[in-house]
């Protein structure tokens, strides 16, 4: 089937070609989200009757793309999702799930937006594709973890985090609380002996002194 693009589009052409394309990627894709027109006549002349202000509008597209993009670009969005010891994930993060997550971080986008050919099903960092406009993308990190402080240890060591080295975090929090117990019980010095109950030196004197009388009595 042959179409008039009304906006550039990827590995196909730019905006006014008359390409030729499948006719189900026409009729499920270009021609409902009017990115193309079916090439006939009466279409021919409508789009070049139209041409300026179409390309005037995707002037205003393309600026307000290229706005969002500056937001985006870089960006890193946390996910938390429960996943096993091995960092596989119970479910999937989705290219919903990103487009939530990026809202939450102050960007509005949709998931069609978001460029992602599989759901994703490991802990770690993922870079992720943003098309804002056919001639604006951005790219942003998905940080999935299991919680907020897993993420912001993954972001700073830029990978995902194994369970060893959370058991190791532990580990390490324990020897710091057995060192401060230590330190504790050395800066106190020995312990003292406790002082003998009054009148207790009192009584073993007078008993050496009997014990002294009976042997001179023997």
């Amino acid at each position: 089937m042959d179409v008039i693009l009304l906006e550039r589009v990827e590995k196909l052409g730019q905006m006014g070609d008359v390409v030729s394309v499948k006719p189900g990627y026409a009729r499920n894709y270009l021609l409902p989200r009017r990115k193309a027109l079916r090439a006939n006549k009466h279409n021919l002349e409508f789009f070049e009757g139209r041409r300026s202000q179409l390309e005037a509008d995707n002037l205003q597209r393309k600026s307000e793309a290229e706005s969002v993009a500056k937001k985006v670009d870089g960006l890193t969005v946390p996910v938390i999702r429960a996943a096993g010891e091995s960092g596989q994930l119970y479910g999937s993060v989705t290219a919903r799930d990103i487009a939530e997550a990026i809202i939450a971080a102050g960007v509005t986008v949709t998931r069609q937006q978001v460029m992602l050919d599989r759901a994703l099903k490991t802990l770690g960092l993922e870079e992720i594709k943003v098309v804002l406009h056919p001639e604006v993308s951005a790219s942003v990190v998905v940080n999935i973890a299991r919680s907020q402080d897993e993420a912001e240890q993954q972001a700073h060591l830029g990978r995902a985090v194994g369970v060893d080295e959370l058991d190791q975090d532990d580990d390490d929090d324990d020897g710091d609380d057995l060192d401060a117990l230590l330190a504790t019980v050395d800066s106190d010095g020995p312990a003292e002996a406790a002082p003998a109950p009054e009148g207790a030196a009192e009584e073993s004197a007078a008993d050496n002194t009997e014990a002294s009388e009976d042997d001179n009595a023997g």
